[in-house]
């Protein structure tokens, strides 16, 4: 599934090189090239319905990276010093963000990608501008303890990422990780989510292309995602991807399908 993050890292490249992007990921073009997936992919067929759906995927992820930007900066401005991220990926925000001082960030994923992704940070001489610490270790497995002994102290504030990551995960991983994330988690800390929406799999994932991003989602948002997390002890708060996209000047011009309940971008704080 991994590779999936090479896709997420083109999209990236294609934002950054906008005059008004809503992010700078100057690392995202050597990973999309370093996975076969620049300046293009592999042959698309040409299906109106299927480049829609491309499309839209591809303004997800850029509003959700903006979304979750926005996040950690405000986490790190209320004096939090640790950062997680959960199914790491191609993330550069270790790279690309400014940090406070004293800033540790973990990222956490399979060694796969994590090796992937160090041959070409070496290939690009990229210099993290915090404490970068990776953590090899299957979200399946005992990653707390992983992250433990990586040096992660639960005992103060954390914020968790978990960008694109929920989607893919059955209902009972997901209570898992959000049990996880809970007991290592200080009062205060952070935690960013992106969740797919209602119905997202039916228009998406359908007629996907077997081992495409779509054709491996399982997991859609709760019906109610504020209470959800209520239960795990965070307070949290939902926007819609129209929401966030208007805000930021990237206004989505057709109507909704249904009415838009809150969720699919979600903060919350450890209460």
């Amino acid at each position: 599934m991994w590779a999936t993050a090479v896709g997420v890292a083109r999209v990236r490249a294609l934002e950054t090189e906008r005059d008004d992007a809503l992010f700078r990921d100057p690392l995202a073009r050597a990973f999309a090239a370093a996975g076969g997936l620049w300046p293009s992919a592999r042959p698309l067929p040409d299906d109106e319905a299927a480049r829609r759906r491309r499309l839209a995927v591809s303004f997800s992820i850029v509003i959700r990276t903006k979304f979750l930007d926005d996040l950690v900066r405000q986490a790190c401005a209320s004096g939090i010093r640790q950062v997680v991220l959960l199914g790491a990926g191609m993330d550069s925000r270790a790279f690309r963000m400014d940090w406070p001082e004293g800033t540790r960030l973990f990222e956490v994923d399979t060694a796969a990608p994590l090796d992937f992704k160090a041959a070409v940070l070496r290939q690009e001489r990229a210099v993290a501008r915090c404490e970068r610490i990776t953590v090899a270790v299957d979200l399946r497995e005992d990653w707390p303890g992983a992250l433990a002994a990586a040096g992660h102290d639960p005992a103060a504030p954390t914020v968790w990422i978990a960008e694109g990551l929920l989607i893919y995960l059955p209902e009972d991983a997901v209570e898992l990780l959000l049990a996880r994330i809970s007991a290592q988690s200080a009062a205060g800390s952070r935690m960013g989510l992106t969740l797919g929406s209602p119905g997202v799999i039916e228009r998406f994932g359908a007629d996907a292309a077997p081992g495409s991003a779509a054709s491996l989602w399982v997991s859609e948002m709760p019906g109610d995602p504020v209470g959800w997390l209520a239960g795990h002890g965070w307070e949290a708060v939902c926007h819609t991807l129209r929401e966030r996209a208007a805000a930021y000047g990237r206004p989505i011009s057709t109507p909704p399908r249904r009415e838009e309940r809150p969720g699919g971008l979600v903060s919350a704080v450890r209460r």
